[in-house]
C-alpha cells in the first residue's frame, strides 16, 4: 500500500495520519519515490527538499505520538513555488541573477502551510518573473505538461499544475495575477483556486520594496490540486492571518462553507472574443451538470466584461514597465523579454491622471459587479476562449500576443477585480484537458466550491496521471 500512497488526496491523508492508520513518513517517501520517478520528465519541481521533507515528516509523526494538537494539513506533502520566500532557499523566480537570493524567512504563505502542518517536499517552476502563460526560463528549464508536451502547462504556476497532475504532492502553493493558477489548472487537468484578494496573505521579506497598487489588488496566493475537496482543506491552511500583509482579510465562515448556489449565470461566449467550440461545449455541460444538480440557470453576460479586461491591460502593462521594465530587461530571460515587449506595445501609456481614473474605475466596475451577483450569486464561464495554447504562443509576434490577450479575459477581467475564481476540469478535447471557471462576488469561495464539487462529481477526478504514458504524450 506504501508505494501508491502519493495517489492518495490531502482530504484522506489527512485523515490516516491523524487517526496514526499510516504516518506521515510513508507517505512522504510514497512521493519522493513519486517525484523521483516521474519528475525528469515534466521538469515541474526544480528544488527537491528530499531530506528536508523526510525530516520534518518524522517530527510531524513524533508530535502525533506525543498526543500534541495537529493542523489541518499534519504531515502532508505539498510543493510550494520559486517565487515565494522559504527560509533557507533562493527565491529565483526563474531567474539566472536570483539563484542566490536565499531567504531568511518564510513568506506568510509558506509560514502558514507549515503551521498546519504541510511537508513541503519541492519547489515548483515558474517563468522568469513569473510573467508567462508558459513556463520556461533559462535557470531552470522548461517544464511540460504531463497530457501533451506540445502544449503549455499553463503560467506562471506551471510547476505547480504539473506537479500535482503527475502525483506529486496532493496540494500546490500557486499565486494569480493573471490567472496564474486557474490557467495551469485548466491546461493540467486540475482544480485551481483564486481567492478573494487579501485573503490568503502575501509578502516576500527578500522584495526591495512593495509591489505596484495595481498589482497588490490583483495579485494572490492560493491553491492548486486534483480534487475541489482539497482545495477547500489548501485555502483554510492558506488563509492564516499574518500581519506582514495590510490586505489581509479574516477567513470568513463562507470562505469554505459549503453552500450550493441557486442561481448560477453562464457565459459560454460573448461576440468578438472568437470563442473556441470545445470551449463552449465544455460550459454548456458544466451548465446541464449544474441544473441537474439543482440550480437555476440563466444565459448571462457579466457587466463592462471588455471594459475589465482592458483595465487589467492598462494597469498591469503601465506598472510593470514602472516598476519592473529596467530589471527584465536587465535580468530577463529572451522569452519574457520577448512576451512583456509585445504586449506593451499592445497597451497605451497612462499619465498620471489616467492612471489615477483606471484606479478610480476598478471601484466603478467592481461595484456593478458586485451588483450582478446580488442577482445571480455565481457565474459560469471558460477559463479562457482557447484551448491551452502550443507552447511559446506568446513568441509569436504582435497578432498572436493579441490573440493571446483576448483568449484570456476571461482571466484577466475577474482578477483586476480581485474576485475569487475556481478553475475546475470537465474532460478532454484533442488530447489536452478542458475545464470551466466558476466567479462569485468577493469572500464567496464556498459557492464556488460547492458547484466545482458538483461539476466534479459528474466528470470525474482526472488526475494522477503518468507522463511517461504514450497515451499522454506527443513529442517530447
Amino acid at each position: 500500500m506504501s508505494n501508491e500512497l502519493w495517489r492518495w488526496s490531502a482530504v484522506d491523508t489527512s485523515r490516516q495520519i491523524a487517526k496514526r492508520e499510516v504516518s506521515s513518513r510513508e507517505v512522504v517517501a510514497s512521493c519522493l519515490a513519486r517525484l523521483e520517478a516521474v519528475n525528469p520528465a515534466i521538469n515541474a519541481v526544480v528544488d527537491v527538499l528530499a531530506d528536508e521533507a523526510m525530516q520534518a515528516a518524522a517530527e510531524a509523526d513524533a508530535a502525533l505520538a506525543r498526543g500534541e494538537p495537529v493542523g489541518p494539513l499534519h504531515g502532508v506533502p505539498v510543493t510550494v513555488k520559486v517565487n515565494v520566500d522559504m527560509a533557507g532557499r533562493a527565491t529565483t523566480n526563474g531567474v539566472v541573477s536570483f539563484r542566490d537570493t536565499v531567504a531568511s524567512e518564510d513568506s506568510p504563505v509558506v509560514a502558514n502551510l507549515r503551521r498546519a502542518g504541510a511537508v513541503i517536499i519541492g519547489r515548483t517552476n515558474t517563468p522568469a518573473f513569473s510573467l508567462r502563460w508558459f513556463t520556461d526560463n533559462d535557470l531552470h528549464g522548461r517544464t511540460l505538461n504531463p497530457w501533451n508536451a506540445s502544449h503549455t502547462p499553463g503560467g506562471s504556476s506551471g510547476g505547480a499544475s504539473a506537479a500535482v497532475a503527475a502525483g506529486i504532492g496532493a496540494i500546490a502553493h500557486g499565486n494569480d495575477q493573471g490567472g496564474s493558477i486557474r490557467y495551469p489548472a485548466y491546461a493540467c487537468g486540475v482544480a485551481g483556486l483564486r481567492p478573494t484578494q487579501g485573503l490568503v496573505p502575501a509578502f516576500n521579506p527578500t522584495q526591495l520594496r512593495d509591489r505596484t497598487l495595481g498589482a497588490q489588488l490583483s495579485s494572490v496566493q492560493g491553491p492548486l490540486a486534483r480534487t475541489v475537496g482539497d482545495l477547500r482543506l489548501g485555502l483554510t491552511a492558506m488563509a492564516a492571518p499574518d500581519g506582514r500583509d495590510p490586505w489581509q482579510a479574516a477567513l470568513p465562515p463562507d470562505a469554505v462553507r459549503k453552500t450550493f448556489p441557486t442561481r448560477v449565470a453562464v457565459c459560454a461566449a460573448i461576440p468578438g472574443f472568437g470563442a473556441d467550440d470545445a470551449v463552449v461545449d465544455a460550459v454548456k455541460q458544466a451548465a446541464r451538470w449544474l441544473e441537474d444538480a439543482g440550480c437555476v440557470i440563466e444565459e448571462v453576460t457579466p457587466p463592462r466584461f471588455q471594459e475589465a479586461t482592458d483595465l487589467w491591460a492598462a494597469l498591469t502593462m503601465n506598472e510593470l514597465a514602472a516598476g519592473l521594465g529596467d530589471s527584465i530587461e536587465r535580468y530577463g530571460d529572451d522569452a519574457v523579454r520577448a512576451a512583456m515587449g509585445t504586449q506593451r506595445q499592445l497597451t497605451g501609456t497612462l499619465d498620471l491622471a489616467g492612471y489615477m481614473n483606471a484606479l478610480s474605475m476598478r471601484t466603478t466596475l467592481l461595484r456593478e459587479w458586485q451588483r450582478f451577483f446580488e442577482r445571480y450569486p455565481l457565474l459560469l464561464m471558460p477559463v479562457s476562449w482557447r484551448r491551452p495554447f502550443l507552447i511559446d504562443a506568446d513568441r509569436q509576434g504582435g497578432d498572436a500576443a493579441r490573440h493571446l490577450l483576448d483568449a484570456q479575459s476571461p482571466l484577466l477581467a475577474t482578477a483586476i477585480l480581485g474576485l475569487p475564481g475556481l478553475s475546475v476540469p470537465t474532460g478532454m478535447a484533442d488530447g489536452v484537458p478542458m475545464g470551466v471557471q466558476l466567479v462569485a462576488g468577493r469572500f464567496q469561495e464556498g459557492l464556488c466550491l460547492s458547484a466545482g464539487e458538483a461539476i466534479e462529481a459528474r466528470c470525474g477526478v482526472m488526475t494522477p496521471i503518468d507522463p511517461h504514458s504514450s497515451a499522454n504524450s506527443a513529442s517530447r
